[in-house]
């Protein structure tokens, strides 16, 4: 209902639509157009009354609702449908719900903030309200499960090419999914599959970014790992515009792929924006440490390690540090 009238009075931006008028048109009474009026105000809608006239938009807030998201949105399969919380445990969660009832490819599921936001192993992700992007897309790729991890790698070179663009500020990508910015981490990104042998059911993409946070909404804890873009950028930034253009390439990235099966591009993107390769490198892997160079990533995302003894070790998973610089975990 929120949204029906907020798409009504952008549609009348320069004239006032009185209440009768809404009531009419929605099929409610106006004294429900009142509250829902009201409620919309509370959300950081600016709406002016005018005596005898009715209500007149004057500016809206930088939420992620479907109506706000998909205005000025040209993608084909991602946002086509947007489902928007105020406040939920896990946009994940939420969107695996939603994939087992046969949601269509393309259900995006955005939240002003996440009580119990999911990072990789089961980690908490502090997801404050208002303040950054938090989402998860659904995705019905016809290939073979095998081909799953390159998802994270995909979905990570999107992100980082979309801050960019949007803020112009130059982050680096840390294996598998973290966006770094300044030696800090101010975005991660989660993946998750259901499948059977043969196929894949579906996959979500959590992605979760500081956006506009400021030094003081970071918990002591996490204060010298933990950076928002507004922090280096010094001013706010628009998450329903990075939103937008994160949706767009990463449909971009994504239809690409799933059409020709080919993830070198994605791949050579990748290593370009790595902050890893090259470097010393400790990787945390079932409680054992491996320590040496990380030389390569392989096609399936694998990361490549040199050890002391000169051997190239495949690391499919786990927790990687950068030492001296990315320790942030």
């Amino acid at each position: 209902m929120k949204d029906k009238i907020i798409q009504i009075l952008k549609e009348n931006s320069k004239n006032p639509v009185s209440g009768e008028k809404l009531s009419e048109y929605l099929k409610v009474s106006r004294t429900a157009i009142w509250k829902h009026i009201n409620q919309l105000r509370q959300e950081g809608y600016e709406i002016e009354s005018l005596p005898s006239r009715g209500y007149l938009l004057k500016n809206t807030p930088d939420v992620l609702s479907s109506i706000e998201i998909q205005s000025g949105l040209k993608t084909h399969i991602l946002g086509n449908k947007i489902i928007h919380f105020d406040s939920i445990d896990s946009t994940n969660e939420k969107a695996k719900e939603y994939a087992l009832q046969g949601e269509k490819e393309g259900l995006v599921i955005t939240a002003e903030e996440q009580t119990k936001g999911k990072g990789r192993k089961g980690r908490d992700w502090i997801s404050s309200k208002g303040s950054g992007i938090w989402m998860s897309i659904l995705l019905r790729p016809d290939i073979a499960p095998c081909q799953a991890p390159k998802f994270t790698l995909l979905a990570a070179v999107a992100v980082a090419k979309s801050i960019q663009e949007e803020t112009g500020l130059l982050v680096h990508i840390k294996w598998p999914n973290d966006i770094i910015l300044n030696k800090k981490k101010v975005c991660g990104i989660l993946t998750e599959m259901n499948a059977e042998l043969d196929r894949i059911n579906y996959i979500v993409v959590g992605i979760g970014i500081n956006v506009n946070q400021q030094e003081n909404d970071f918990s002591e804890e996490i204060k010298n790992k933990a950076i928002s873009l507004f922090e280096v950028k010094k001013s706010k930034i628009s998450r329903q515009n990075l939103t937008r253009r994160i949706l767009t390439n990463l449909e971009k990235y994504y239809l690409n792929f799933v059409k020709k099966e080919d993830f070198s591009s994605i791949l050579k993107e990748w290593k370009e924006l790595s902050c890893n390769l090259e470097k010393e490198v400790k990787v945390v892997l079932n409680g054992k440490e491996i320590e040496g160079i990380a030389k390569d990533i392989t096609e399936d995302g694998a990361l490549l390690i040199e050890n002391r003894e000169g051997k190239l070790i495949e690391i499919c998973y786990g927790d990687v540090s950068v030492r001296g610089i990315y320790d942030y975990i």
